[in-house]
């Protein structure tokens, strides 16, 4: 591990803690939020891989071809975070099953989903010195009691949470990513959660709905407005 850390940059740090938080990144999502440069992400990539900090897999598209490489955390890396962080390290079995689980999941479209919008905005940062994604939390991070507050239990289940910060400017805010499968009482139902979350002493910030199409912005929208109207907290944006 001493040695493996002196093999290690800055960026391979802040990607090994992601793919721990965040589960899978895409090639392209790397090179964008960390590299610029395709050719030296792939080969940085392949580096971290033979050494046996990440493990990668390529779905296959269903009119033929395939997607770009998913990465995932592997053994060694999952070792090197949890020292890191002082944890137990997972036992290999864990890690395998993680990895199977991840590459398997139902979820996995609307994981990446997700991950795409936090990259984006460091991606956009990262080339603009007075930018920066200072926070990035998970869903999991989110849905832990008293993480917005101490005696608060939020009846919100953000998809993610994060800090962006512009020179002076620094916003809060919460993500929430539709793939395009969800019922509108379904969009409606997560904004009145997040009034009772305000209501209850949490804090006001933007939530931001990644919708696929301008269709399903009304629902959300109308109830933002009337609760503007009514004099509640927050705001909701597409």
């Amino acid at each position: 591990m001493l040695r493996l850390r002196a093999r290690l940059t800055g960026r391979d740090r802040v990607l090994l803690d992601w793919l721990a938080d965040h589960k899978v990144l895409t090639t392209f999502q790397i090179c964008h939020a960390l590299f610029g440069s395709l050719d030296f992400a792939q080969r940085r990539l392949l580096a971290l891989h033979r050494l046996g900090l990440v493990d990668r897999f390529r779905p296959l598209r269903a009119g033929g071809g395939s997607f770009p490489w998913h990465y995932v955390l592997d053994q060694i890396g999952a070792e090197f975070v949890a020292a890191s962080r002082e944890q137990a390290p997972p036992r290999p079995g864990q890690t395998t099953d993680r990895k199977r689980r991840i590459a398997a999941s139902r979820t996995l479209e609307h994981q990446l989903g997700v991950n795409q919008f936090f990259t984006d905005l460091a991606g956009w940062a990262r080339t603009r010195p007075q930018a920066r994604l200072e926070r990035w939390w998970p869903e999991q991070r989110c849905a832990e009691p008293g993480v917005f507050g101490t005696t608060l239990i939020s009846p919100v289940r953000p998809d993610g949470h994060g800090v962006f910060v512009e020179g002076e400017r620094r916003t809060a805010f919460f993500a929430e990513f539709d793939t395009g499968f969800e019922q509108q009482s379904v969009l409606l139902s997560k904004v009145r959660r997040y009034d009772a979350h305000v209501a209850q002493g949490g804090p006001a910030w933007p939530v931001l709905f990644w919708l696929p199409s301008v269709a399903p912005r009304a629902a959300p929208t109308r109830s933002a407005g009337r609760r503007r109207r009514g004099g509640a907290g927050g705001h909701c944006g597409p």
